[in-house]
């Protein structure tokens, strides 16, 4: 009988870009029998060569993390390589780019996060510091994904809230409310199933618990239900791999900090991510990895600077007469409903394939707020922050005209009195999104501009609302 002959395998590439620590090398691919391609960014206007070697190598799947500052790039770039798979797709790497996307996502889902309010708009958020009550934290949104504490301030007062923003100049400003913690815990999942978990916990009498900033971390006893809330957010985000911190308030309930594929991890999760992906992968080819609940209690028992060491770590599975199944047999895990057997819990976290989609979640031209805000012409309410039931009243969504400073200058300059260069100047003066703002709003705010007389301003008001008319 004729030996069937093997399904061929999908051209794997690992996606690196210059100046960025690699999360993956081929090491972690392990028995892979194909070659694996690599495809360097090269960063500034390397956009269609970065798509032409992909094309040339006929890689069908990219494997990579993507940083903040490449993010709206790497869309482009997904939707000129159609056929081409990114793991993590770019909706699963949404809340990369930011602690506001970390936050809309939240709100979608109903993720519990600690009460946030998003402002672009700078008179708007100077009303909500006056009116708020303290303390709050604000927290730099955009930039790199790990701060270490170093972009995450408690303020306590209006004062301390304005002084703060004069002088970092946060935009947007995004501001959570203090909740008071006992420490946060780090998930780690692949496949939706949890596989590290530790606690960070903060200094005696401090309020931030990263280890960089005299932190304590250790991995034992982390609640049965906390890794099912860490479940829920990476079933929503659809993840291959995902990371999310959640936060333990002193009012016992837990809230979602941080969450991304982008963390740090010891080389033998990446192994086992590695393992996942072949899997997945192979049809069936390469084993399912088998990684036990509860695992990083004896791991973590070790000294991390042997962790960093270890590699291709495997377990044998579970049956009740298996030699060196005490572990298993006898530990107990405490939950709301009572003690449960390990084994048995275990079972109750499958490690699960993810959806493959052909659709965009989370599409730049809605989502992409940091650099659409003021471009919209339709209500968006994902723009607004929700309503809390407090004294603090949420942003008000607002309808922006299709603009940018082109067809702003044509708006301009079409008024007697206003030509090229006076244009350029009230463009300087004003940020497109105060400009728009302040004709909608408040136009006597452009009677700054000290040769701008009222029969002038009169005349761009009428321009402006004509302008409106044509969209």
């Amino acid at each position: 009988m004729a030996k069937k002959k093997q399904e061929k395998l999908p051209r794997i590439g690992l996606l690196y870009l210059d100046y960025v620590l690699r999360f993956f090398d081929k090491s972690n691919f392990r028995g892979w029998p194909d070659k694996i391609e690599t495809v360097t960014y090269h960063w500034k206007n390397d956009k269609n060569r970065f798509i032409r070697e992909v094309k040339r190598k006929k890689i069908d799947i990219l494997i990579g993390n993507i940083p903040a500052t490449a993010y709206e790039t790497f869309r482009e770039i997904a939707r000129a390589l159609p056929h081409v798979q990114f793991i993590p797709s770019l909706d699963t790497q949404f809340s990369n780019k930011s602690k506001e996307n970390v936050t809309r996502f939240a709100w979608k889902y109903d993720i519990p996060v600690p009460k946030t309010y998003i402002y672009y708009d700078k008179k708007k958020a100077e009303k909500f510091i006056e009116t708020t009550k303290y303390p709050k934290i604000i927290k730099k949104s955009y930039g790199p994904s790990n701060y270490g504490g170093y972009f995450v301030h408690k303020v306590d007062s209006k004062k301390e809230a304005q002084k703060l923003l004069a002088k970092k100049k946060y935009h947007p400003v995004y501001v959570q409310d203090f909740v008071p913690m006992e420490a946060d815990v780090r998930v780690m999942l692949i496949g939706h199933k949890p596989v590290c978990a530790f606690w960070r916990r903060p200094p005696e009498g401090e309020w931030l618990t990263n280890t960089s900033q005299g932190g304590s971390m250790d991995y034992q006893d982390v609640p049965k239900e906390l890794l099912d809330l860490a479940v829920k957010v990476s079933k929503a985000a659809n993840a291959e791999y995902w990371a999310c911190d959640i936060a333990v308030g002193q009012d016992g309930k837990y809230r979602i900090l941080e969450c991304a594929t982008a963390f740090a991890a010891f080389p033998y999760i990446r192994d086992w991510i590695g393992q996942y992906l072949m899997w997945k992968f192979s049809n069936g080819r390469f084993p399912k990895p088998n990684i036990p609940l509860y695992n990083w209690e004896e791991l973590g028992k070790m000294d991390s600077s042997v962790l960093r060491t270890l590699r291709y770590i495997t377990f044998g599975r579970y049956t009740p007469s298996y030699d060196g199944a005490y572990f298993l047999d006898s530990k107990k895990i405490a939950t709301v409903e009572g003690e449960v057997d390990l084994n048995k819990l275990d079972e109750a976290y499958p490690m699960l394939l993810t959806e493959d989609r052909n659709y965009e979640e989370w599409p730049s031209e809605k989502w992409n707020f940091q650099d659409n805000y003021g471009k919209s012409i339709v209500e968006v309410k994902a723009k607004k922050n929700p309503e809390y039931g407090d004294d603090e009243s949420a942003e008000e969504a607002e309808e922006l005209p299709l603009l940018d400073e082109k067809k702003m200058s044509e708006v301009l300059t079409s008024v007697k009195g206003i030509g090229k260069k006076k244009s350029e100047k009230i463009l300087k003066h004003f940020e497109l999104v105060e400009l728009i703002h302040a004709l909608e709003k408040e136009p006597q705010k452009l009677l700054d501009i000290s040769w701008l007389k009222e029969h002038i301003l009169d005349s761009l008001v009428d321009e402006w609302s004509k302008f409106k008319n044509t969209l």
